[in-house]
Protein backbone atom coordinates (compact mmCIF):
# COMPACT_ATOMS: atom_id res chain seq x y z
CA UNK A 1 0.00 0.00 0.00
CA UNK A 2 1.23 3.49 -0.69
CA UNK A 3 0.61 6.07 1.50
CA UNK A 4 0.14 10.10 0.23
CA UNK A 5 -0.27 13.07 2.62
CA UNK A 6 -1.98 16.21 1.03
CA UNK A 7 -0.17 19.23 2.52
CA UNK A 8 -1.49 22.04 0.19
CA UNK A 9 -3.83 24.69 1.00
CA UNK A 10 -2.69 28.03 1.82
CA UNK A 11 -3.70 27.77 5.43
CA UNK A 12 -5.98 31.10 5.26
CA UNK A 13 -7.41 30.71 8.95
CA UNK A 14 -3.60 30.79 10.31
CA UNK A 15 -2.65 34.34 8.61
CA UNK A 16 -0.50 36.21 9.63
CA UNK A 17 1.19 32.75 11.05
CA UNK A 18 1.20 30.86 7.23
CA UNK A 19 1.62 34.24 4.97
CA UNK A 20 4.91 32.99 4.62
CA UNK A 21 5.02 29.11 5.25
CA UNK A 22 2.94 26.13 4.99
CA UNK A 23 0.83 24.96 7.74
CA UNK A 24 2.05 21.68 8.13
CA UNK A 25 5.04 23.33 8.88
CA UNK A 26 4.41 25.15 11.88
CA UNK A 27 5.14 23.19 14.95
CA UNK A 28 3.06 21.17 17.53
CA UNK A 29 4.86 21.71 20.63
CA UNK A 30 8.13 20.23 20.11
CA UNK A 31 7.53 18.62 16.06
CA UNK A 32 6.41 19.93 13.07
CA UNK A 33 2.82 19.35 11.93
CA UNK A 34 3.55 16.54 8.98
CA UNK A 35 5.23 14.54 11.97
CA UNK A 36 1.78 13.50 13.25
CA UNK A 37 0.34 12.22 9.97
CA UNK A 38 3.77 10.42 8.52
CA UNK A 39 3.44 9.02 11.97
CA UNK A 40 -0.20 7.52 11.21
CA UNK A 41 1.31 6.06 7.84
CA UNK A 42 4.61 4.76 9.50
CA UNK A 43 2.16 3.28 12.28
CA UNK A 44 0.37 1.37 9.20
CA UNK A 45 3.69 -0.33 7.73
CA UNK A 46 3.23 2.12 5.19
CA UNK A 47 6.31 2.60 3.50
CA UNK A 48 6.56 4.28 0.58
CA UNK A 49 4.93 7.92 0.95
CA UNK A 50 4.26 10.80 -1.14
CA UNK A 51 3.83 14.10 -0.07
CA UNK A 52 2.17 16.85 -2.48
CA UNK A 53 2.86 20.73 -1.19
CA UNK A 54 2.65 24.39 -2.47
CA UNK A 55 5.24 24.63 -5.37
CA UNK A 56 6.17 27.13 -2.90
CA UNK A 57 6.79 25.02 -0.02
CA UNK A 58 8.08 22.11 -1.82
CA UNK A 59 11.41 22.31 -1.30
CA UNK A 60 11.38 23.08 2.43
CA UNK A 61 9.66 19.20 2.58
CA UNK A 62 12.71 18.13 0.92
CA UNK A 63 15.00 20.04 3.43
CA UNK A 64 12.91 18.31 6.10
CA UNK A 65 12.35 15.16 5.23
CA UNK A 66 14.91 14.20 3.13
CA UNK A 67 13.86 11.11 0.41
CA UNK A 68 13.34 8.83 3.78
CA UNK A 69 16.10 6.84 3.89
CA UNK A 70 17.32 8.21 7.51
CA UNK A 71 13.91 6.44 9.10
CA UNK A 72 13.47 3.91 6.54
CA UNK A 73 11.35 4.90 4.23
CA UNK A 74 10.90 5.94 0.34
CA UNK A 75 9.89 9.60 0.63
CA UNK A 76 8.46 11.36 -2.97
CA UNK A 77 7.02 14.79 -3.47
CA UNK A 78 4.62 16.34 -5.87
CA UNK A 79 3.76 19.87 -6.64
CA UNK A 80 -0.21 21.19 -6.44
CA UNK A 81 -0.57 24.16 -8.38
CA UNK A 82 -4.07 25.35 -6.73
CA UNK A 83 -5.88 23.74 -4.21
CA UNK A 84 -8.00 21.34 -6.89
CA UNK A 85 -10.11 19.39 -3.84
CA UNK A 86 -8.68 16.22 -1.69
CA UNK A 87 -9.56 13.83 -4.81
CA UNK A 88 -7.32 15.58 -6.97
CA UNK A 89 -4.40 14.14 -4.64
CA UNK A 90 -4.99 10.62 -6.36
CA UNK A 91 -4.87 12.30 -9.80
CA UNK A 92 -1.87 14.00 -9.14
CA UNK A 93 -0.42 11.11 -7.47
CA UNK A 94 -1.62 8.40 -9.94
CA UNK A 95 1.87 7.09 -11.26
CA UNK A 96 3.34 7.11 -7.61
CA UNK A 97 0.17 4.87 -6.85
CA UNK A 98 0.53 2.81 -9.84
CA UNK A 99 -1.28 -0.57 -9.21
CA UNK A 100 -1.45 -0.49 -5.35
CA UNK A 101 -3.72 0.62 -2.97
CA UNK A 102 -3.73 4.24 -1.33
CA UNK A 103 -4.26 5.74 1.98
CA UNK A 104 -4.58 9.40 2.46
CA UNK A 105 -3.95 11.28 5.49
CA UNK A 106 -4.68 15.17 4.98
CA UNK A 107 -1.44 17.07 6.24
CA UNK A 108 -3.15 18.77 9.32
CA UNK A 109 -4.65 15.88 10.88
CA UNK A 110 -3.50 14.69 14.33
CA UNK A 111 -4.64 11.50 15.65
CA UNK A 112 -3.73 9.73 19.07
CA UNK A 113 -5.13 6.81 20.96
CA UNK A 114 -4.13 3.37 22.27
CA UNK A 115 -5.77 1.37 19.29
CA UNK A 116 -4.70 3.68 16.84
CA UNK A 117 -2.01 0.75 15.39
CA UNK A 118 -4.97 -1.86 15.51
CA UNK A 119 -7.48 -0.03 13.87
CA UNK A 120 -4.69 1.30 10.66
CA UNK A 121 -4.15 -2.56 10.00
CA UNK A 122 -7.41 -3.82 10.25
CA UNK A 123 -7.87 -1.04 7.43
CA UNK A 124 -5.09 -1.48 5.72
CA UNK A 125 -5.79 -5.12 5.02
CA UNK A 126 -8.58 -4.84 3.24
CA UNK A 127 -8.29 -6.13 -0.34
CA UNK A 128 -11.39 -3.83 -1.93
CA UNK A 129 -13.53 -1.14 -1.42
CA UNK A 130 -12.71 2.15 0.62
CA UNK A 131 -12.72 2.39 4.32
CA UNK A 132 -13.43 6.17 5.92
CA UNK A 133 -13.50 6.36 9.89
CA UNK A 134 -16.48 7.92 12.25
CA UNK A 135 -15.41 10.87 15.15
CA UNK A 136 -17.56 11.70 17.29
CA UNK A 137 -18.37 15.48 17.81
CA UNK A 138 -20.47 18.36 19.24
CA UNK A 139 -20.83 19.88 15.72
CA UNK A 140 -21.00 17.45 12.69
CA UNK A 141 -22.34 20.61 10.73
CA UNK A 142 -18.43 21.44 10.23
CA UNK A 143 -17.39 18.36 8.80
CA UNK A 144 -18.60 15.90 6.31
CA UNK A 145 -20.70 13.83 7.98
CA UNK A 146 -21.54 10.21 8.49
CA UNK A 147 -24.96 8.09 8.91
CA UNK A 148 -24.84 4.56 9.49
CA UNK A 149 -27.14 1.89 10.68
CA UNK A 150 -26.31 -0.58 13.90
CA UNK A 151 -24.25 -2.97 11.83
CA UNK A 152 -22.11 -0.08 10.82
CA UNK A 153 -22.72 -0.19 6.98
CA UNK A 154 -22.92 3.76 5.87
CA UNK A 155 -26.31 5.05 4.76
CA UNK A 156 -25.01 8.73 3.35
CA UNK A 157 -22.49 10.87 3.55
CA UNK A 158 -23.08 14.69 3.68
CA UNK A 159 -20.46 17.66 3.32
CA UNK A 160 -21.09 20.60 6.24
CA UNK A 161 -25.46 19.74 6.37
CA UNK A 162 -27.49 21.98 7.83
CA UNK A 163 -29.18 19.01 9.47
CA UNK A 164 -26.96 16.25 10.72
CA UNK A 165 -28.10 12.62 10.35
CA UNK A 166 -25.37 12.22 13.13
CA UNK A 167 -22.74 13.50 15.27
CA UNK A 168 -20.04 11.06 13.54
CA UNK A 169 -17.61 13.49 11.49
CA UNK A 170 -15.18 12.22 8.99
CA UNK A 171 -11.59 13.09 9.63
CA UNK A 172 -9.10 13.35 7.02
CA UNK A 173 -8.01 9.96 7.25
CA UNK A 174 -8.98 7.23 3.98
CA UNK A 175 -8.09 3.95 2.88
CA UNK A 176 -8.63 2.85 -1.10
CA UNK A 177 -8.73 0.16 -3.49
CA UNK A 178 -6.48 1.50 -6.62
CA UNK A 179 -10.10 1.78 -8.54
CA UNK A 180 -9.95 5.12 -6.22
CA UNK A 181 -7.88 6.51 -9.36
CA UNK A 182 -10.25 6.36 -12.11
CA UNK A 183 -13.04 7.32 -9.60
CA UNK A 184 -11.45 10.74 -9.05
CA UNK A 185 -10.87 11.06 -12.57
CA UNK A 186 -14.57 11.13 -13.05
CA UNK A 187 -15.64 13.03 -10.65
CA UNK A 188 -17.30 16.44 -11.26
CA UNK A 189 -15.78 19.60 -9.51
CA UNK A 190 -18.47 20.64 -7.13
CA UNK A 191 -19.71 24.55 -6.87
CA UNK A 192 -16.62 25.47 -5.42
CA UNK A 193 -14.33 24.00 -8.21
CA UNK A 194 -13.10 21.46 -6.10
CA UNK A 195 -12.73 17.64 -6.93
CA UNK A 196 -14.19 16.40 -3.67
CA UNK A 197 -13.37 13.44 -1.09
CA UNK A 198 -17.00 13.23 -0.41
CA UNK A 199 -18.08 12.51 -3.98
CA UNK A 200 -15.27 9.75 -4.21
CA UNK A 201 -16.68 8.41 -0.65
CA UNK A 202 -20.49 8.10 -2.31
CA UNK A 203 -19.35 6.65 -5.44
CA UNK A 204 -17.77 3.52 -2.86
CA UNK A 205 -21.05 3.99 -1.40
CA UNK A 206 -22.88 3.28 -4.44
CA UNK A 207 -21.45 0.13 -5.23
CA UNK A 208 -21.63 -0.89 -1.67
CA UNK A 209 -18.03 -1.20 -0.93
CA UNK A 210 -18.00 1.77 1.72
CA UNK A 211 -16.64 0.71 4.92
CA UNK A 212 -16.65 2.69 8.53
CA UNK A 213 -14.96 2.46 11.15
CA UNK A 214 -15.54 4.36 14.10
CA UNK A 215 -13.16 5.79 16.75
CA UNK A 216 -14.09 4.97 20.28
CA UNK A 217 -13.54 7.07 23.55
CA UNK A 218 -10.28 7.50 24.02
CA UNK A 219 -9.46 8.23 20.68
CA UNK A 220 -8.53 11.89 20.33
CA UNK A 221 -8.84 13.70 16.66
CA UNK A 222 -7.34 17.33 16.98
CA UNK A 223 -8.37 20.15 15.22
CA UNK A 224 -5.17 22.56 13.90
CA UNK A 225 -7.16 24.99 11.55
CA UNK A 226 -7.11 27.76 13.93
CA UNK A 227 -4.76 29.20 16.19
CA UNK A 228 -6.67 27.86 19.17
CA UNK A 229 -6.63 24.66 17.34
CA UNK A 230 -2.83 24.44 17.06
CA UNK A 231 -2.74 25.99 20.59
CA UNK A 232 -4.69 22.75 22.33
CA UNK A 233 -3.07 20.33 20.13
CA UNK A 234 0.39 21.41 21.34
CA UNK A 235 -0.72 21.55 24.93
CA UNK A 236 -2.26 17.88 24.64
CA UNK A 237 1.23 16.77 23.32
CA UNK A 238 3.36 18.31 25.80
CA UNK A 239 0.49 16.81 28.82
CA UNK A 240 0.84 13.07 27.28
CA UNK A 241 4.45 13.32 27.08
CA UNK A 242 5.32 14.76 30.31
CA UNK A 243 2.97 12.60 32.45
CA UNK A 244 3.73 9.27 30.70
CA UNK A 245 7.04 10.02 29.65
CA UNK A 246 6.96 8.65 25.88
CA UNK A 247 6.81 10.79 22.80
CA UNK A 248 3.83 11.15 20.32
CA UNK A 249 4.24 11.12 16.55
CA UNK A 250 7.95 10.31 16.70
CA UNK A 251 8.22 9.25 13.70
CA UNK A 252 12.26 7.88 14.47
CA UNK A 253 10.55 5.76 16.91
CA UNK A 254 7.80 4.32 15.15
CA UNK A 255 10.31 3.48 12.26
CA UNK A 256 12.66 1.76 14.65
CA UNK A 257 10.01 -0.10 16.50
CA UNK A 258 8.51 -1.27 12.90
CA UNK A 259 11.83 -2.70 12.29
CA UNK A 260 12.26 0.12 9.55
CA UNK A 261 15.59 1.27 10.67
CA UNK A 262 18.13 -0.36 13.36
CA UNK A 263 19.56 0.47 16.59
CA UNK A 264 22.64 2.28 15.45
CA UNK A 265 20.82 4.14 13.32
CA UNK A 266 18.24 5.15 16.19
CA UNK A 267 21.73 6.06 17.72
CA UNK A 268 23.27 8.40 15.00
CA UNK A 269 19.25 10.08 14.32
CA UNK A 270 19.78 10.75 18.39
CA UNK A 271 23.17 12.31 18.15
CA UNK A 272 21.99 14.48 15.42
CA UNK A 273 19.75 16.78 17.54
CA UNK A 274 21.68 15.85 21.23
CA UNK A 275 21.50 19.46 22.27
CA UNK A 276 17.70 18.79 22.64
CA UNK A 277 14.95 16.87 24.90
CA UNK A 278 14.05 14.93 21.57
CA UNK A 279 17.34 13.73 20.26
CA UNK A 280 18.10 12.45 24.24
CA UNK A 281 14.77 10.77 24.09
CA UNK A 282 15.85 8.88 20.66
CA UNK A 283 19.07 8.27 22.36
CA UNK A 284 17.81 6.90 25.31
CA UNK A 285 15.32 4.33 23.55
CA UNK A 286 18.74 2.93 21.45
CA UNK A 287 20.69 2.85 24.79
CA UNK A 288 18.09 1.23 26.66
CA UNK A 289 17.07 -1.80 24.20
Amino acid sequence: MKGIILAGGRGTRLYPMTKAISKQLLPIYDKPLIYYPLSVLLLASIRDILIIADPNFINLYKELLGDGHEIGVNMEYCVQDSPRGLADAFILGEEFIGKDKVCLILGDNVFFGPDLTEILLKAKKRESGATIFGYLVNNPSEFGVVEFDSNNRVLSIEEKPQFPKSNYAVPGLYFYDNSVVEIAKHIKPSFRGEIEITSVNNEYLRRGQLNVELFERGMAWLDTGTPSGLYKAGAFVKTVQEMQGFYVSCIEEIAWRRGFIDTNQLLKLGNGMKQTEYGQYLISLAKGC
